[in-house]
C-alpha cells in the first residue's frame, strides 16, 4: 500500500454518508440490494464503510433490525471487498466507557462476522483509551486503522494547542501502538486545503504508516482538502457516491475520481459504474425524504461551531423537539461557546454529544458563558457534562478548566486513571444466562454482544422481533409509510377524471 502510486478510495455511502443525511435511518434492504453490484463493478474500491458507530444503535432502536444480520448479508453479497467498521475505542459503539472484556468481545464478534478493517478512535485523542481496542483488533488478524481526530486549524495562532506538533506526537503514539494504518479523522470538515496538504506531508515524513484521510463537506469545499491530501501523498481517502455526497456527508467520490483521471494518482475505479451506483442511491434517497435535514446549502459557519457532520442534523432535530428550532443560530453559537468553556476540546462522539447537550441546555435556560462560570450561580448540569468532567469518558490529556470542573463536580474528585481500569470485567457466562432468561431462548454470541452494548435497546428490539418477526425484509416504502391499496387509489383516480 505504501508504494502504490494510485490513491485508494473508500465509499462511505452505506454508513457515514447516510448517517449524516438521514440520521442513520437507512435500512438493510436498500444496502443489500446494491451490494452485489459493488462486488462486480466496484471491486477497485479500497473498502466499504458500512457498519458501526451510531448505525448499530439506530438499527435496533428505530429500524427494528439486527445490525449483525445486516453485516452478515453485506458480507455474503460483497465477499471480495473490505468491510469497514467505526469503533469509538473504549466506548465501543456506544456513548459510555465499557469494561475492557466487553470491548474485546465486541471486536472478536465483529471480526468473526465479517469485518476486515476497524477504524478506531478516541473522542479525546487519548491513545491510552484505544489500546485495548487496538490490541483486540490485532489479535483477530484484522486490519487496524487508528485515528487522530482533527480539530481547530493547524495554522491558527490563537489555538496553538492543535498545532502541527500535536498531531505528529499523536501519530507517533499510534505507530508505536501497532496500528496498520493512520487515519486523519476530520469529523467536522474543518481541515482546510492548506492544512490537509501540510499535515499529510509532515505525517509522511514522520511515520511509516499508510495515511487514510476522512472529512465531511459541510463547508462545501472539502473536496479541495481531499485533493490537497492526495497531492501530499495520502494513500486512501473517503467519499460518498455523488447523489449521497455533500453538506454534512462526505465529498463527492465520483468528482474526486474524475479530477484525478490522467494523473499518476488516478484510482483504479470504473467511473461509469460509480455513476450507475449513484443513480441507484438517488432513487433510494427519495424514500427517506422525511428524514432529510433542513440544511440546503453549504455553510462556512462550521469553521466557528465545529460540529461533526454526523451530529449537525441530529442536534437540529433535538433543538426542534425542544421548541428551539427558531433559535438554531443561538444553539450553534452556544456550541462554540461551550467548546471554549470546556477548554477547547476534540469534538467527536461521545464528547460532541456532551457539547451539544450543554449548548441546548444553555439556550433553553437562557444561560450565558458568565452564568456558567459564575461560582455563585447554582446550575444542575446535564448528566453527560458531569460524566465528561468526572473522566468517565476518558481523561483529557490537556485537562479541563479547573474552576469549571470543580463547579460541575460539586466537590466530587475526578478520576485520575482510565475509567476502563476501574470497571470490573463482566461475567460473560452469567450475562448470557441472564439474557436467555429474558429472551426465553438460547442467546447467540451476537445477541450477547448487542445486549452488552445496549441492554435496554436490545431488549426492546428482541420483544419487537418476537412479535412482528424480521421486518428488515419489508420494502422500505411499506416499513415507513404502510401498505398502499392500489385498487382504492385507482378507483379514486378514475372518479377524479373529468
Amino acid at each position: 500500500m505504501l508504494g502504490h502510486p494510485r490513491v485508494l478510495l473508500t465509499d462511505t455511502t452505506m454508513r457515514d454518508a447516510h448517517q449524516s443525511l438521514f440520521a442513520t435511518r437507512m435500512r438493510t434492504a436498500d444496502m443489500v440490494e446494491i451490494a452485489p453490484y459493488y462486488a462486480r463493478r466496484l471491486a477497485g474500491l479500497f473498502s466499504i464503510e458500512c457498519w458501526g458507530g451510531a448505525t448499530f444503535d439506530v438499527a435496533m432502536r428505530f429500524l427494528k433490525e439486527d445490525p449483525w444480520e445486516r453485516l452478515a448479508r453485506l458480507r455474503e453479497a460483497m465477499p471480495n471487498l473490505l468491510l469497514q467498521v467505526l469503533v469509538r475505542g473504549a466506548n465501543g459503539v456506544g456513548y459510555t466507557t465499557y469494561p475492557d472484556n466487553v470491548v474485546r468481545y465486541f471486536v472478536r464478534q465483529s471480526a468473526a462476522q465479517g469485518i476486515d478493517l476497524f477504524r478506531v478512535f478516541d473522542s479525546m485523542n487519548w491513545i491510552e483509551n484505544t489500546r485495548v481496542t487496538i490490541d483486540a483488533v490485532l489479535e483477530t488478524g484484522a486490519l487496524c486503522e487508528a485515528s487522530l481526530c482533527y480539530t481547530a486549524d493547524l495554522f491558527d495562532p490563537g489555538r496553538p494547542k492543535f498545532g502541527l506538533n500535536y498531531y505528529l506526537q499523536l501519530a507517533r503514539q499510534i505507530e508505536r501502538a501497532g496500528a496498520h494504518i493512520l487515519c486523519i479523522k476530520d469529523m467536522a470538515g474543518v481541515c482546510r486545503p492548506r492544512a490537509a496538504r501540510e499535515l499529510v506531508r509532515a505525517l509522511r515524513q514522520e511515520v511509516g504508516l499508510p495515511i487514510h484521510f476522512h472529512t465531511h463537506d459541510t463547508s462545501g469545499i472539502s473536496a479541495a482538502s481531499v485533493l490537497a491530501a492526495i497531492e501530499s501523498g495520502a494513500h486512501a481517502v473517503d467519499g460518498a457516491m455523488d447523489s449521497m455526497s455533500g453538506l454534512t456527508s462526505q465529498p463527492n467520490l465520483g468528482a474526486i475520481a474524475a479530477s484525478l483521471a490522467g494523473t499518476d494518482r488516478e484510482p483504479e475505479v470504473d467511473l461509469p459504474a460509480m455513476q450507475m451506483a449513484s443513480h441507484y442511491w438517488e432513487g433510494v434517497r427519495r424514500l427517506y425524504a422525511p428524514f432529510e435535514p433542513d440544511l440546503r446549502a453549504p455553510t462556512s459557519d462550521v469553521y466557528r461551531h465545529e460540529m461533526p457532520g454526523g451530529q449537525y442534523t441530529n442536534l437540529r432535530e433535538q433543538a426542534r423537539a425542544m421548541g428551539l428550532d427558531h433559535r438554531w443560530p443561538e444553539v450553534s453559537q452556544a456550541y462554540a461557546q461551550v467548546n471554549r468553556l470546556f477548554g477547547d476540546i476534540v469534538k467527536v462522539t461521545p464528547t460532541s454529544k456532551v457539547v451539544g447537550d450543554m449548548a441546548l441546555f444553555m439556550v433553553a435556560n437562557d444561560l450565558s458563558e458568565l452564568d456558567v462560570q459564575d461560582p455563585q450561580r447554582e446550575i444542575n448540569f446535564p448528566d453527560s457534562v458531569v460524566a465528561l468532567f468526572k473522566g468517565e469518558l476518558g481523561l483529557s490529556p490537556e485537562g479541563f478548566p479547573a474552576a469549571l470542573q470543580e463547579k460541575i463536580l460539586k466537590g466530587d474528585a475526578p478520576l485520575n486513571q482510565r475509567a476502563g481500569d476501574l470497571l470490573p470485567e463482566v461475567d460473560l457466562t452469567a450475562a448470557r444466562s441472564e439474557l436467555e432468561a429474558t429472551l426465553g431462548r438460547q442467546a447467540t454470541d451476537t445477541d450477547l454482544a448487542s445486549h452488552l452494548m445496549y441492554p435496554k435497546v436490545y431488549r426492546d428490539f428482541a420483544v419487537h422481533q418476537r412479535i412482528y418477526g424480521d421486518v428488515s425484509r419489508l420494502p422500505t416504502s411499506a416499513f415507513f409509510y404502510g401498505l398502499h391499496d392500489r385498487r382504492r387509489s385507482r378507483s379514486r383516480s378514475t372518479r377524479a377524471r373529468p
